[in-house]
């Protein structure tokens, strides 16, 4: 049987990458996502292109009740999962400590840390089941250097980042590889959801460089998911040519 791949905010950006990258190579795919029409759409594409089996569920990750009963109602066919994306995860607003929204923190909060709990501590179980799995943690070079306006934002990706160094720990003795992928500045919906919407502010945060794509992360969870299983990329940074670090970019 094909190796079975759940991912997380499957219904844009990196998460729809890698969904078309793996569905690409036959494996089987389990999707979600909070948009149930795209979820339908992606997945019918991916069928029709690739012939492969696909699972999607409509959820929220920041419910807890939702994670629960999503994994609890997995069909037996699909309870065997290899690999675990926790993709799904989003910044909300730029704004001064001051002047934060505090519902754009909870909204961070929630998804980018809880979220990816609640899906771990549901996933990792059947792992663990067979003494194999691997779980993937996308973060953000935010949680590796911090930048103004970034506070809330920068520290949930710290905090994926201190879970995926410890969770490396947990699941040492049970075979199961974890890998944290911090990606730079990556042209997808990223700084339209945390813009609200302003396209012409989203697209500004671009201008001048060549941004890595959804499609440029995809390549990089497929390389550390396909190595030989004597070793694990425990973390990666991965940035645009032009761009080394928070700080540091060049634009023309």
């Amino acid at each position: 049987m094909n190796k079975t791949i759940l991912i997380t905010g499957a219904t844009a950006g990196i998460g729809e990458a890698t969904a078309k990258k793996f569905a690409a190579n036959g494996y089987r795919l389990i999707i979600t996502g909070r948009r149930e029409e795209r979820l339908i759409q992606l997945a019918e594409q991916l069928r029709q292109t690739h012939g492969i089996e696909i699972h999607w569920a409509a959820f929220d990750i920041r419910s807890r009740n939702e994670v629960k009963a999503f994994v609890d109602g997995l069909p037996a066919a699909w309870r065997s999962i290899d690999i675990l994306v926790n993709n799904a995860g989003l910044a909300a607003g730029l704004s001064a400590i001051q002047d934060g929204d505090i519902d754009d923190w909870e909204a961070m909060i929630d998804t980018n840390i809880k979220g990816l709990l609640y899906m771990t501590r549901a996933i990792a179980p059947l792992m663990i089941a067979k003494n194999s799995g691997h779980i993937f943690n996308i973060g953000s070079i935010a949680g590796k250097y911090v930048y103004a306006n970034g506070n809330v934002y920068c520290g949930t990706k710290h905090a994926v980042n201190a879970l995926s160094e410890s969770m490396r720990i947990d699941m040492l003795q049970h075979g199961i590889k974890v890998t944290a992928i911090h990606p730079g500045a990556a042209e997808t919906e990223f700084s339209l959801v945390r813009f609200k919407g302003d396209e012409a502010r989203a697209k500004k945060v671009y201008e001048g460089f060549q941004p890595l794509t959804g499609a440029d992360v995809a390549e990089t969870i497929f390389y550390c998911a396909n190595l030989p299983g004597h070793y694990c990329i425990n973390d990666l940074v991965i940035t645009p040519t032009t761009q080394a670090g928070s700080h540091y970019s060049v634009k023309k």
